[in-house]
């Protein structure tokens, strides 16, 4: 789990340099002119960050469904061979689904006034200024990013599944505790990143608003990423023990002030 987290942080440490400091620099107020390379340089970051993070999360899945499900053989089926090579995948999945949207986008034209409403380059809203797109390449790129969002997913929910049917069996309480802790981290994770990221780039080009998906990308581009040290670390007993005695020094502080 834990091998996969620094991968996770990672996917985190790059939205948080390739989104944040141009939300910053909108939040002034002024429109900013951008080269199309370097939006099309963005997009592909931000992509690649996102598609690696969609199959990251299905991987961390099976992870926990086989330390659940499977704890005495667990060390042999999460050998650090096969989790470099899930690791592997993940960004290569990543990469390929950037490379391949960008490249389709990067082929059209921009159609006037070529305007932006949103704080990064993000693949709906370029979609409603491309000009010429055909029908074939809108269907590809869509088929693209069902297979990135809903192939992952349909993996985490029968990860779960298996989890959910190996927690019910299990007759002890303190069991039931410890894998419901082992994975309650995990499933809030995913449950705010693929929220928003299906909600994003699941629905018709035509139906995108640029004012509602821009606050939506928030979820996946900003917050899940300063979340997920918090939801990862929290389930630790020296983090916990530490976040109670901070808790309880800033209390007699401000009791003798």
């Amino acid at each position: 789990m834990y091998y996969f987290l620094c991968h996770l942080a990672l996917v985190d440490a790059g939205f948080a340099t390739s989104v944040v400091p141009p939300l910053l620099a909108n939040l002034r107020g002024r429109s900013r002119c951008l080269p199309r390379s370097c939006c099309l340089a963005q997009l592909c970051a931000s992509l690649a960050l996102g598609s690696a993070e969609c199959v990251l999360l299905a991987v961390m899945a099976l992870d926990r469904a086989a330390a659940v499900c499977r704890p005495l053989r667990y060390s042999r089926l999460a050998s650090q061979r096969l989790c470099s090579s899930l690791a592997g995948a993940s960004w290569l999945g990543g990469l390929t689904n950037s490379w391949a949207q960008t490249a389709l986008l990067a082929a059209r034209p921009l159609c006037a006034p070529r305007r932006l409403d949103h704080f990064i380059c993000e693949l709906p809203a370029l979609l409603k200024l491309a000009c010429g797109i055909g029908r074939d390449s809108t269907e590809r790129m869509f088929v693209a990013r069902v297979v990135i969002l809903l192939v992952p997913s349909a993996i985490i929910l029968a990860s779960y599944g298996t989890v959910a049917r190996a927690v019910w069996g299990m007759r002890s309480s303190g069991g039931r505790r410890k894998a419901l802790g082992t994975c309650g981290s995990h499933l809030t994770a995913v449950c705010v990143f693929y929220g928003s990221a299906i909600y994003t780039y699941l629905q018709p080009t035509r139906r995108y608003d640029q004012g509602q998906g821009k606050f939506v990308s928030l979820f996946y581009t900003v917050v899940t990423p300063a979340l997920n040290p918090l939801i990862y670390t929290l389930r630790n007993k020296e983090v916990k023990e530490a976040a109670r005695r901070l808790l309880r020094n800033v209390g007699r502080g401000q009791a003798r002030q």
